[in-house]
């Protein structure tokens, strides 16, 4: 497990430093930050001045070089736009995305999975219909459609919840949390709704499909000749086995939308990590993007980690094979 774990830390350090190559030529690819933060009649003297204060006077390599240097010491610049240090300006935004994202996929998890075990349970029960029919519209409409109604609905015709904003805010250890007061909480219940409907989907029909499967085989026809109730039967030994593909999707979708909940935030105007970097493409803001995607290819590798780690967990087998 040791020698696991460490090859897994290398190749996380590979990926890490060739997404901050590619991203950084990249954004120096698609244009100047200096055309975009400066005034269109400043003087020449003025963009002189500007570009040498943004470290823009330097050659490509030297700016690279300089940027992976102070980011292997935690460094990663200010931003050109917030004039703030990259990290502080990320760690800032970041407990407003994680607490939408929390919401969203454990909600969508927690209903997904026990409804889509009952279609596949039932599949022929007219609550199991209409459990796949949402499950459709969840994978067929877009995000941001979604969200525009959502808005029209329950914040213009309605006025029962507030259209986007963060709301009032509790800090906890110098960490502001929306969940912890009644006006967050208010806040968050529609960007979170317009975020977990494509995961409750997938949930939905991950564990309808699994379901189904299992039902014809032995185990499910042994349990049942030792007289073991069918919801007994279901939680024990049909929920364990498709744990494992749900602990991946579970792992894999929470990574995701961490770091690209980009579309329901904009439309919230929830001021996290995905309406940040839209902020930054905006203006160029270059240490702010090329950060934002290192951020988001850890957040991936690690996660990837921790469902090895589950895996283990769950199936004996895997435990035996890597003592």
């Amino acid at each position: 497990m040791i020698g696991f774990l460490i090859s897994r830390v290398l190749q996380a350090a590979c990926v890490i430093l060739a997404m901050s190559v590619l991203v950084f030529l990249g954004v120096y690819a698609i244009g100047n930050p200096v055309d975009v933060l400066i005034a269109p009649d400043a003087t020449q003297e003025q963009r002189a001045i500007a570009i040498a204060h943004l470290g823009l006077d330097k050659p490509l390599w030297h700016q690279l070089g300089t940027f992976l240097w102070r980011a292997l010491h935690g460094d990663f610049g200010s931003s050109f736009v917030y004039d703030m240090p990259v990290a502080d300006l990320i760690l800032s935004r970041l407990p407003a995305t994680f607490e939408l994202t929390v919401l969203a996929v454990v909600c969508a998890t927690c209903l997904g999975v026990p409804l889509g075990m009952y279609a596949g349970y039932r599949p022929q029960a007219a609550l199991s219909r209409l459990i796949m029919a949402v499950s459709i519209v969840g994978f067929s409409v877009p995000t941001f459609w979604i969200g525009l109604v959502l808005i029209l609905v329950f914040a213009v015709q309605f006025g029962v919840l507030p259209a986007g904003g963060r709301g009032e805010t509790v800090e906890v250890f110098g960490v502001p949390w929306s969940f912890l007061t009644a006006d967050g909480l208010m806040h968050l219940l529609l960007p979170a709704l317009n975020l977990a409907l494509f995961k409750f989907s997938m949930m939905v029909r991950l564990a309808r499909a699994g379901t189904r499967e299992l039902m014809l085989t032995d185990t499910v026809k042994f349990a049942r000749a030792a007289g073991l109730s069918e919801f007994t039967i279901l939680v024990r030994h049909v929920l364990r086995l498709i744990s494992i593909p749900i602990a991946t999707v579970f792992g894999l979708e929470f990574a995701s939308t961490l770091a690209f909940a980009v579309v329901t935030e904009t439309i919230f105007s929830w001021p996290g990590l995905g309406k940040l970097v839209i902020d930054s493409i905006t203006s160029l803001d270059r240490p702010v993007m090329v950060a934002y995607l290192m951020l988001v290819a850890l957040l991936f590798i690690v996660i990837n980690l921790m469902v090895d780690v589950v895996y283990a967990l769950l199936d004996p087998r895997l435990r035996k094979g890597r003592a």
